[in-house]
C-alpha cells in the first residue's frame, strides 16, 4: 500500500468540517453538503448564461469547480466570513494558508495527477469567469441556508440573509439576478407547496 497517496481519503473528510461556526444552527451544514449545493448552483448559473445571456461557458466544468472549491478547508477549517475579511492583511494571510493547504492536499497524489487536480483546488486566471460563477453559487448556497434557518424560526441568520442578498446583487451577474428572481422563491415553499406548483406546471 502506498501510504502517501491520501488525497481522496482526505477529501472524504469534508463531511467532518461544519460551516457557520459563529452562528446558532438549527441544522448543521458540513462542507461536503455545501459543496454539492455549490456544484449544482454553479452548473445552473452556467446553463442560464449559455441559454439566456449568450454565454459559451463550460457548465460541467463549473460544477466540478464548485464541487472542489472548499477542499482546502479540510485543513484550514471554515473561517467565518467576518473574520476572513476583517482586514486586507488578514485576507492575504489566509490566502497564504489556503495555498499551503492546497499544496498539502496535492502532496497526497502521484506526480502525474497533480496537474489535473491543482486547478480544482484554488482559483486560476485561466478559468476566472467560471470561478466568478462558483463564487456566485457559493453566495447563493449561503443565502439558501439563511432562508432555511429563518423558516425554522432562527433569527440568528436574518442579518446574514440581508447581507448575502446584497452581495449576490452586487456581483453584477445577470444569471445570478435571474436565479434570485425566478428560482429562489421556491426555496421558501414547503414540500407540499412545491409539489402542487409542479403539478400546475405540467
Amino acid at each position: 500500500m502506498m501510504e502517501g497517496n491520501n488525497f481522496f481519503a482526505m477529501l472524504s473528510r469534508m463531511r467532518y468540517i461544519n460551516r457557520w461556526g459563529l452562528m446558532r444552527n438549527t441544522l448543521t451544514e458540513n462542507i461536503s453538503e455545501h459543496s454539492l449545493d455549490v456544484a449544482i448552483l454553479a452548473h445552473a448559473l452556467a446553463v442560464l448564461r449559455n441559454t439566456r445571456f449568450g454565454g459559451r461557458v463550460n457548465a460541467e466544468r463549473a460544477a466540478l469547480l464548485g464541487l472542489f472549491h472548499d477542499c482546502t478547508e479540510i485543513i484550514t477549517g471554515d473561517m467565518p466570513t467576518p473574520v476572513k475579511y476583517y482586514a486586507p492583511e488578514l485576507r492575504r494571510a489566509y490566502k497564504e494558508v489556503e495555498s499551503a493547504a492546497k499544496e498539502n492536499l496535492l502532496s497526497g497524489l502521484p506526480a502525474e495527477l497533480k496537474d489535473i487536480y491543482a486547478p480544482l483546488l484554488m482559483e486560476t486566471e485561466e478559468e476566472a469567469e467560471l470561478w466568478r460563477l462558483v463564487k456566485a453559487a457559493d453566495k447563493l448556497s449561503a443565502l439558501i441556508k439563511c432562508m432555511e434557518e429563518r423558516k425554522m424560526g432562527n433569527d440568528d441568520f436574518l442579518q446574514a440573509e440581508k447581507a448575502t442578498i446584497e452581495a449576490v446583487k452586487g456581483m453584477g451577474l445577470a444569471e445570478a439576478d435571474c436565479f434570485l428572481e425566478e428560482f429562489l422563491p421556491s426555496y421558501s415553499l414547503t414540500l407540499d407547496e412545491q409539489a402542487r406548483k409542479g403539478e400546475k406546471g405540467v
